[in-house]
């Protein structure tokens, strides 16, 4: 045959197979979505040159076809089309007349409900009216527990004040509360304050005439007390002596009250000057044996009412402290009320802003130290400064964690530039930095940390001169004050400062960059932690090797910190590198490789090394981890693609496109990204691709069978089960063109050989499987 006809045999092939592809795309353009036209349209120019001016020869032909077969269509309908159109014109007529019945009998029944509207608006507005007065008479059976006990109080109010003055408080506290949205309830919140006002002057009346009648009858009393004293034998008055210093405490007369009535009567303070040389209490007999003369009842119930109405239990004032500024001015008062003043303080202690605890802290002190010099005990009070000192230090922390968030926002993360020599003294008169290289370079510079840092230093010093505040005039030692300091120093460090950490590096828009900085501005932190110690210890006095001195946690806040950033790091750079493999688009069926690596692949790589030269400030470890795990992750996700079971074909031309892609992986580990590998460490990360590429690339299934399970094979680390799952997606495509294959012997053998390899792995397999 003759070079001619050959050639001409050749065209004519390629010819049909062009036909027969262009006609493929024409059904797959006519077939699927208009979103996937794109990829197949493509194909048509990465086919034979000039093959696209075939195609649109072809398309213009299928065009006309398809406009002939809508010709034909239209016409095979247009006489039904019009014959519809006429019979619509016909019940227009019609339609119009049950148009107008439809109105009319709409507008009577209109007319016809109307009456029956206006009814079912009564109904509606009676129903409202009921439910309204059903809900007043629940809400007004939540008060009547306490309007009726207030008014059964109100009618006996002679002699049932305080319990009146109980009554009126539960029903503002717990009653009226309940229903405190109606108007009847708001005038009698309105109406109470008028009733203690009352009660208060009706006992003030009660006093005065109390008063009023001792002075009446004060002869009648110190008579008849004269007379009891002569007619009393001694052993009685010895044993009646006996029994009054027995008695409790609290049903002795009151001291004010005596006073008062020595004031108005002189013979009987006369008696009981005579009768001191006796140490026979006088004036507690008189009390106790003319108790059918004079009625001590009004007293104590004046004073029991004004206990009440002078000292009221004060709820809560965040952001004041009147209540304790009262209670201060009248420390005559409180010393017979000193657990209800704790109380009180305790009341008022629960607020958010520190320089009012630290003013509700000074009221304190000068409160104990006022009834200390009165002589009462002011342990409790002391004990309430420690639970207000927790509660400072709380507010504290509240206050530098946002100080601290503030500063994290408005970092940038980058080394702080200094252009001369005033401006580098202004960073480190701030921060205890000191590095000799870098105090050796040229102006300008840049420190390695950034902004945040020296801000961060600074705050925490200004944190622990607030702290110091609190411990002023609390009489305590300076090591006390230095371990209260580096107590509260600890807490702000690992507890406030470790979480604002720890939710920066967590935030979406922290990226790599950022990440590296925050590591080194921790290592940065964490150095100047013994800074933080010094400075605590010059402004207590407290040598740094008392035995109990207690050293601070921020080296563990910022190793954690440093950790959880590290780990972010291998994170994100694994969520990038997923990102550049979704772009990979390989041609599983091409022909033969292109001879260039993938475009997503070369890019993924320029990626890293930039990436890399970043890590260059990180600690050696990190930055070799980071590069360990990132190739890892790219060698593992190489690998998963190429094995996924949605991947049902693959060519020897796909095989030979994804060796050079990971050739390209391989020269970048052996480029040396991260210094500090040993040998070919880092190339290792790739050894499973390489072996198992190398297997189909040569071929060679005698080596690789033959020298299974031996430690010196050349494919160790190739899995029988990985090798079959990759050799089923290569006999798929070799069946696709059994029918040419057919034909030619080489195809053939290569055909009995991947059924023999597949046998004999599947026979491995089935060996591990049963082993295991």
């Amino acid at each position: 045959m003759s070079t001619v006809t050959i050639r001409a045999n050749m065209a004519e092939s390629e010819s049909l197979e062009t036909i027969t592809e262009h006609e493929r795309i024409l059904q797959e353009i006519e077939s699927t979505d208009t979103a996937c036209v794109g990829p197949t349209l493509r194909s048509v120019y990465d086919d034979q040159p000039n093959a696209h001016k075939r195609f649109m020869e072809k398309l213009d032909a299928r065009i006309r076809n398809h406009d002939r077969e809508i010709e034909k269509m239209c016409n095979f309908h247009h006489q039904g089309f019009v014959d519809a159109i006429t019979e619509l014109l016909k019940v227009r007529a019609d339609a119009e007349k049950l148009m107008g019945q439809v109105s009319d009998t709409n507008r009577r029944l209109q007319d016809a409900g109307r009456e029956v509207t206006a009814q079912t608006e009564e109904v509606i507005r009676c129903r409202i009216q009921q439910r309204n007065m059903a809900t007043t008479v629940e809400k007004l059976q939540l008060c009547i527990p306490g309007t009726s006990k207030l008014v059964s109080d109100m009618i006996l109010f002679l002699f049932r004040y305080y319990s009146a003055l109980k009554t009126m408080e539960q029903l503002q506290n717990i009653y009226i509360p309940r229903v405190s949205q109606y108007r009847f309830c708001q005038i009698m919140a309105e109406t109470l304050p008028k009733l203690r006002e009352e009660i208060k002057e009706i006992s003030m009346s009660d006093l005065k005439d109390f008063l009023e009648s001792i002075r009446k009858h004060s002869d009648k009393i110190g008579e008849t007390a004269m007379r009891q004293l002569t007619t009393l034998p001694h052993s009685s008055l010895i044993k009646l002596q006996t029994s009054v210093h027995n008695l409790p405490h609290h049903k002795l007369p009151n001291t004010s009250y005596q006073q008062t009535y020595n004031r108005f009567h002189p013979s009987l303070h006369s008696l009981r000057q005579k009768s001191l040389n006796s140490s026979f209490p006088i004036i507690l007999l008189l009390v106790l044996t003319v108790q059918d003369l004079v009625d001590f009842s009004p007293v104590y119930r004046c004073l029991h009412i004004y206990t009440v109405l002078v000292i009221p239990t004060i709820t809560p004032l965040p952001g004041s402290i009147t209540a304790l500024s009262y209670l201060s001015s009248r420390t005559g008062l409180l010393h017979q009320q000193r657990g209800r003043a704790g109380r009180l303080i305790k009341t008022q202690s629960y607020c958010s802003d520190p320089d009012l605890v630290l003013e509700l802290k000074n009221l304190i002190v000068i409160f104990a130290d006022t009834l200390q010099g009165y002589g009462f005990p002011v342990n409790r009070l002391f004990e309430l400064l420690f639970e207000v000192r927790d509660q400072y230090n709380e507010t504290l922390l509240k206050k530098w964690a946002l100080v601290f968030r503030d500063i994290f926002e408005q970092d940038n993360y980058s080394p702080i530039p200094v252009e001369n020599e005033e401006e580098y003294k202004a960073v480190i008169s701030r921060f205890p930095f000191h590095d000799a290289e870098i105090e050796k370079q040229q102006f300008p510079k840049k420190l390695p940390m950034s902004q945040s840092v020296p801000q961060i230093y600074s705050q925490v010093k200004e944190f622990i001169y607030a702290s110091l505040k609190f411990s002023e005039s609390l009489h305590r030692s300076s090591t006390e004050i230095d371990d209260m300091l580096r107590k509260s120093t600890n807490l702000l460090l690992t507890r406030t400062l470790s979480s604002c950490l720890q939710n920066l590096i967590k935030k979406p828009h922290i990226g790599l960059t950022e990440l590296v900085q925050i590591i080194i501005n921790t290592t940065h932190l964490e150095h100047a932690c013994k800074y933080l110690e010094d400075f605590i210890t010059n402004i207590t006095n407290v040598s740094p090797e008392t035995v109990h001195t207690t050293r601070l946690y921020g080296l563990s806040t910022f190793k954690d910190a440093r950790h959880a950033a590290e780990g972010e790091i291998y994170t994100k750079l694994n969520q990038k590198i997923d990102e550049f493999i979704q772009l990979a688009d390989y041609e599983w069926g091409m022909a033969e490789s292109d001879g260039r690596a993938s475009g997503y692949l070369m890019d993924l790589i320029n990626f890293l090394r930039s990436t890399f030269q970043v890590f260059t400030h990180l600690p050696g470890k990190v930055a070799q981890t980071a590069c360990m795990s990132a190739c890892k992750h790219l060698a593992t996700s190489l690998m998963q693609m190429l094995l996924d079971t949605e991947l049902k074909q693959i060519s020897m031309g796909a095989i030979q496109q994804f060796n050079l892609d990971v050739i390209q992986c391989e020269l970048f580990a052996s480029s040396e990204p991260v210094p500090g590998f040993q040998g070919d460490t880092l190339q290792l990360a790739f050894i499973d691709l390489r072996q198992l590429l190398d297997l189909f690339m040569v071929w060679d299934w005698s080596t690789y069978l033959a020298d299974y399970g031996q430690p010196t094979s050349k494919y160790l680390r190739v899995n029988p089960s990985t090798a079959l799952a990759l050799l089923e997606k290569m006999k798929d495509t070799s069946k696709k063109n059994i029918i040419f294959s057919q034909f030619r012997k080489n195809d053939r053998d290569k055909q009995k050989l991947i059924e023999t390899v597949v046998k004999q792995l599947r026979s491995l397999v089935n060996g591990m499987s049963q082993h295991s």
